[in-house]
């Protein structure tokens, strides 16, 4: 919805607006935000509300910490979980700017949100309109304790597309989609996902920046109404060996100047366009390459492993879910990739930008096409992939930050501010995994050496 500066002041004044949450998204795909009464409506409203950016990770250094926020009208939203006995609580989405010469604002180039706009201009320039995204994250309902913090308990055991009373987190199911219709998603599935307490609500898609600020909604509200009904929703890759994680499936497709999806042609066997094709190649160019941004904790890479559905081949089909991208069957404006590696700790925003360079990168030409693969990849070993012509993903944090170091592409899409934050976080983080001893370490050699 597309409001003015005289709509949200309208709007504030109706609804009885006494807070307003000045929301952002730092590197590590964490929602913040500043939180202003609504007396500091106009100070919002011209971009005048400031926050110390040296304490955001992947911000910037205590000496140039001040920054300003810039509210996107649009995102304007009244949070109905949020009402309250002295008036009700709304938000903004922001940008996030610095300060500049002469007293002017300038785009802060470490801000999320704006790496994937950045992007958007790259992409603007090849003669393509929007790039339509829909996002299908995954999550997990866990049981918390006497002191209301998180077990790793579930409270149903229930599988793929069960009922109640084998799934009994039917009730938070359905409270979070109530929600999110009242504040305006689109709901166009909710179901069991395959893992006992695992869940699924899939919402329509959009464009790449509202996509993306959806995502974050998203796993604001299905928190929120989880803690209600003394649960812990978590969007951990995978929190419970054994069983799948949790994915965040990416569906895409480049809309032409004339309003045409660039994937689809009908003359073609498989109704794919030469530049679906070519966009495919791109992104399996640089699966490696943008690994850490679209799998970017420890955790992610015990997700990415043979047996539990998640792909580790970097390889495409239009039917097989054993390959990374899948291509699903609906034609015409419907024509879609499914990227189907990238996971629920992704910061979304930095996420579809590396897809959407990666993909361009392959309709420019500069990519090898890739074959179609329509063998169970699971199936065959190392020896029959190769064979094939199929490549694995980097197997721990460790490999995808090498991968990124070595693909100047997505190391162009994230922007050198980003880039050094980014390997020097992760870095940090694979140092302390590695030294860390873990109870499987433990049981397994204590007693034996």
């Amino acid at each position: 919805m597309s409001y003015t500066k005289d709509d949200i002041r309208r709007i504030c004044k109706e609804e009885n607006i006494r807070y307003i949450r000045m929301m952002f998204t730092d590197m590590m795909g964490m929602l913040k935000n500043v939180e202003i009464p609504a007396t500091r409506l106009e100070d919002a409203l011209d971009n005048m509300v400031m926050f110390d950016g040296s304490s955001i990770e992947g911000f910037v250094r205590i000496y140039e910490a001040d920054m300003f926020l810039h509210p996107d009208l649009d995102t304007f939203l009244v949070l109905s979980w949020e009402n309250t006995a002295y008036g009700n609580v709304a938000r903004f989405i922001c940008d996030v700017y610095r300060p500049g010469k002469n007293g002017e604002h300038v785009p802060f180039e470490g801000d999320p949100r704006g790496v994937l706009k950045r992007n958007l201009q790259y992409m603007h320039k090849l003669g393509y309109k929007a790039f339509n995204c829909g996002m299908e994250p995954e999550f997990f309902l866990f049981k918390l304790n006497d002191k209301g913090e998180p077990t790793l308990e579930f409270n149903d055991h229930g599988g793929y597309f069960d009922l109640a009373p084998v799934d009994c987190a039917e009730d938070c199911r359905r409270d979070i989609v109530l929600e999110l219709q009242k504040i305006g998603f689109t709901i166009e599935a909710a179901h069991h996902e395959v893992s006992t307490g695992q869940h699924e609500i899939n919402f329509q898609f959009n464009s790449a920046v509202e996509a993306c600020d959806s995502v974050q909604t998203f796993k604001l509200v299905v928190k929120n109404i989880a803690r209600r009904h003394g649960l812990h929703a978590t969007f951990m890759p995978k929190p419970v060996e054994g069983i799948n994680g949790s994915g965040m499936h990416v569906n895409c497709s480049l809309l032409t100047n004339d309003n045409k999806n660039a994937f689809y042609d009908e003359s073609t066997k498989n109704q794919l366009s030469e530049i679906a094709n070519k966009w495919i190649s791109g992104i399996l160019a640089h699966a490696k390459g943008f690994c850490l941004v679209t799998n970017p904790i420890v955790n992610s890479y015990k997700r990415i492993v043979p047996g539990f559905e998640a792909p580790c081949y970097i390889s495409w089909s239009d039917s097989n879910r054993s390959t990374m991208i899948r291509i699903p069957a609906a034609r015409g404006k419907k024509t879609r990739t499914e990227v189907r590696s990238v996971d629920v700790a992704a910061n979304p925003y930095l996420a579809i930008a590396a897809i959407l360079r990666a993909g361009l990168d392959g309709i420019e030409g500069n990519c090898p096409m890739v074959e179609p693969i329509y063998e169970n990849l699971y199936a065959l070993d190392d020896e029959g992939r190769r064979a094939l012509g199929v490549d694995s993903l980097p197997s721990d944090l460790n490999e995808a930050v090498k991968a990124f170091k070595n693909d100047p592409l997505i190391l162009d899409a994230m922007g050198e501010h980003t880039v050094t934050k980014m390997i020097e976080a992760k870095t940090i983080e694979w140092n302390e995994y590695r030294r860390h001893v873990s109870e499987w370490e433990i049981e397994r050699y204590i007693k034996r050496y």
